[in-house]
């Protein structure tokens, strides 16, 4: 597991499973000859995209940004089309760390799309249990509206076994968010009409995360946006003022998705000036 220190705060990439997605969908209308020369891709023009949790420990606080694929809950079809060649190990990360899926506190929940929430609830002595009891799980308004009540597009994704039995554990907000001094939450819309990203500052450091408006390194043209995205013009202005205004401060990038970056800094030029590289190994 990769760690780093931002500022006060932890940081712990916790193995939250993969998936391996559509090039084309990742990059959206850019051509391939573009795309794949920023990120590899295999013999059925997938990527990997890692689904990996990111435990942020600061002031006594254990908190999760994002819950990962779960386990023993994705049927063979969807494992087979979206390339899920692992499930999560969140639990047994946790024990590493000694800690348990107890002493998690908050979890962050930057959209609720199945490769970010399959990880809220597992299956126990064959009934669907909250993965992390004692924790809050934080959401916009309109994503938690949407989980619910989703649409012919967004059934998808939007899962009722993700979400029925921590409903009671959900908290949401309008437009901004107060975890901690410090660590806010943002709804920004535009990959989700709930999609929200994540900044921490305590005037020592920062980062910003971005999910699913920046889901990867190769994604940083503010051009670049998803086939998945269900707003990408607003994606698009949405990324482009988070990126200039995490140049102008000097953030690191952090990243859920991306199966080679774990964390990186950029110049004035936007050329990589620091970075957390992902182990490639295989986990046993």
């Amino acid at each position: 597991m990769e760690t780093m220190t931002i500022g006060n705060a932890t940081l712990t990439w916790v193995n939250g499973g993969v998936t391996h997605m559509d090039g084309g969908a990742m990059f959206g209308v850019v051509p391939k000859p573009l795309w794949s020369l920023k990120y590899p891709h295999n013999e059925l023009n997938q990527i990997e995209l890692r689904c990996d949790p990111i435990l942020l420990q600061v002031e006594n606080h254990n908190i999760l940004i994002d819950s990962g694929v779960g386990f023993g809950k994705l049927p063979d079809k969807l494992k087979r089309n979206f390339g899920v060649l692992e499930e999560s190990r969140v639990f047994e990360s946790l024990k590493q760390l000694k800690l348990t899926p107890e002493d998690i506190d908050t979890i962050l929940m930057t959209h609720l799309h199945f490769d970010h929430a399959s990880g809220l609830t597992y299956i126990n002595d064959g009934k669907l249990t909250s993965s992390f009891p004692n924790s809050k799980v934080i959401t916009s308004e309109v994503e938690w509206e949407e989980m619910q009540k989703p649409n012919m597009r967004s059934k998808n994704t939007y899962w009722k076994e993700n979400w029925e039995s921590v409903q009671h554990q959900i908290v949401t907000f309008k437009e901004n968010y107060e975890v901690i001094p410090g660590l806010t939450m943002t709804h920004t819309g535009g990959h989700s009409n709930g999609h929200s990203v994540i900044h921490y500052d305590d005037g020592k450091d920062s980062f910003v995360h971005m999910a699913d408006l920046m889901p990867t390194h190769a994604h940083q043209n503010p051009l670049w946006v998803l086939a998945y995205d269900d707003y990408p013009v607003t994606s698009v202005h949405e990324k482009k003022a988070l990126l200039d205004e995490a140049y102008e401060k000097d953030r690191w990038f952090i990243f859920y998705h991306d199966a080679y970056y774990r964390a990186l800094k950029f110049d004035q030029e936007q050329s990589i000036m620091d970075k957390i590289e992902r182990k490639r190994y295989e986990y046993q």
